[in-house]
């Protein structure tokens, strides 16, 4: 379980963050959306330490993250599965390099033990033939699973996803998300996922909260977000799925 309690963050004098508090079950696909500039990136990292909120708790479990001394939190960070937006793979090293990274950071396992843990990443995700290859060998899609294979390395009680659909086909970016929850559930994990997808949040938002102008302004479940009366969320769901819409008639003309 993750908990924010009455997180607030500023640049200067801008305010990005205004006392959000939410709470994010494991073994859940909890989905955080936004529109661009509501502050929902800040918010994710401020959740996972890259940043410090000026006010409120980031709660792990029982323990106070943003409060522990820094070798504290890197024994938390261990914990911790990171997929970043675009995979961020690293362009010379290979598939199975780039899954053993954590390991090589965060572990004292022999070379062979962290080839079998990255292959069993590789085999979890689907792709286990493609080890060898470089990133820039493999699709786009198959680099987000790559990226999902090195986030679950580490086996990680916590696993943040950002926009992980990102620049991917309607037909692979189900398959990530998808494969996001099935990986959630069968490991257990509080699962935190940043997007602006709508097909994400209809198919895998056990939870799903939305941050409109630095506030949290909604949250429930997939189920429930069609029937809301936030005229923000209705909005932002609305102006989706127009874009959407209008971005599938332009590819068939």
């Amino acid at each position: 379980m993750i908990e924010a309690i009455n997180i607030s963050k500023s640049f200067g004098n801008l305010k990005v963050l205004d006392n959000i508090s939410v709470k994010f079950d494991q073994g859940k696909t909890n989905l955080v959306i936004g529109q661009s500039g509501s502050g929902k990136t800040v918010f994710l990292k401020c959740l996972v330490g890259l940043f410090d909120p000026d006010e409120g708790s980031v709660m792990y479990d029982d323990i106070v993250f943003n409060k522990l001394p820094f070798k504290a939190k890197k024994k938390i960070r261990q914990k911790v599965g990171m997929m970043f937006q675009g995979g961020a793979l690293f362009d010379s090293a290979t598939v199975l390099e780039n899954i053993m990274y954590p390991l090589d950071m965060f572990t004292q396992l022999s070379l062979q033990e962290k080839k079998e843990r990255a292959r069993f990443c590789l085999d979890r995700v689907d792709i286990k033939d493609a080890g060898h290859l470089f990133p820039a060998e493999i699709s786009g899609g198959m680099q987000k699973r790559v990226a999902l294979a090195r986030a679950i390395a580490l086996n990680p009680d916590y696993l943040f996803c950002d926009e992980p659909n990102s620049g991917l086909d309607p037909k692979t970016a189900i398959l990530i998300d998808a494969l996001i929850k099935e990986i959630t559930e069968e490991f257990n994990m509080t699962t935190i996922v940043n997007t602006h997808d709508m097909n994400s949040v209809m198919e895998i938002g056990d939870k799903v909260v939305f941050i409109y102008q630095g506030r949290k302004s909604w949250e429930g479940s997939n189920k429930d977000i069609l029937d809301s009366s936030n005229e923000d969320l209705n909005q932002f769901v609305f102006a989706n799925n127009l874009a959407k819409q209008l971005k599938k008639m332009s590819s068939n003309t």
